[in-house]
């Protein structure tokens, strides 16, 4: 099996400062949730995507967050910042978690996001202890998806929410292309769209939405791509070449995967039956 590090868009996480330093921010210097949006959001459409959860979801009747995969922390911190909610921001990656926890106290918002580093499969928080559970781009990574969405379960207080945006599979995928994707994605587990809502109602949830976003994401990176490279004089002054390589490796694979027709990708929201206390 690959090493997540194989997803180039996980390695020179130090780019981040590397863009605070353009802007001209010192080091520690005080952040806003809205200076760093542009560059802490790793899912398609940013910020417009936390809205779209937002809303779904509702912010007034649950408060208390779980981020699964939270990577540089840019969704807890916009969901904290505009939602008022309380998040937990749980990621697996040392280096990912330790640049989130910097900038969320810079942000000054460390009361409201609790950043925790570990695997979410081994993650023992008490029953019913979160309103929702959200992920962008990053419950594919994980392994035993039974058990995945067991704990979800658990961790779900009655009427509780929980909302992925995540990649799946189109269609049947030969053994090369799975590889392929596997060291592109860390792509551990690509369900196809109809198996993912299964998946869900096996483990008693109550799907409310579950749209697939293949044909807009293919559009996202295939502009992506091309806004990358571009910029390539600006990104090579601020960042060098071996980074600049790295991430346009990164969107091209993404880009070549999604136009074959092979990866695609879905919005689900569903609930944990039962009435919220």
């Amino acid at each position: 099996m690959s090493e997540i590090k194989s997803m180039k868009l996980y390695t020179n996480v130090e780019r981040v400062y590397r863009e605070l330093g353009e802007m001209g921010k010192t080091v520690d210097e005080p952040l806003s949730v809205d200076e760093l949006c542009a560059f802490d959001q790793l899912h398609y459409h940013g910020t417009q995507a936390l809205d779209v959860a937002m809303a779904l979801i509702g912010v007034d009747a649950q408060p208390r967050w779980l981020e699964i995969g939270s990577g540089l922390g840019g969704p807890a911190r916009y969901l904290a910042a505009y939602g008022d909610i309380h998040v937990t921001a749980l990621e697996l990656q040392v280096d990912q978690h330790e640049v989130a926890r910097s900038l969320t106290t810079r942000c000054a918002l460390d009361t409201q996001v609790d950043h925790v580093c570990g695997d979410f499969l081994a993650f023992d928080g008490a029953p019913g202890s979160f309103d929702a559970i959200v992920s962008w781009l990053a419950l594919y990574h994980i392994p035993e998806r039974p058990r995945l969405l067991e704990n979800c379960y658990r961790l779900l207080a009655p009427g509780g929410c929980f909302y992925t945006e995540d990649l799946t599979a189109r269609g049947d995928i030969d053994d090369a292309q799975l590889k392929l994707l596997e060291r592109d994605l860390y792509a551990i587990t690509l369900r196809r769209i109809d198996q993912y809502r299964q998946d869900m109602e096996n483990a008693g949830f109550v799907v409310e939405l579950c749209k697939s976003m293949s044909s807009e994401w293919a559009e996202f990176v295939r502009v992506r791509l091309a806004a990358y490279r571009a910029d390539r004089g600006r990104h090579l002054r601020v960042h060098g070449e071996a980074a600049v390589n790295a991430l346009n490796d990164f969107y091209s694979a993404v880009n070549r995967h999604f136009q074959s027709g092979k990866l695609g990708g879905l919005r689900l929201c569903a609930r944990k039956p039962g009435v919220a206390v």
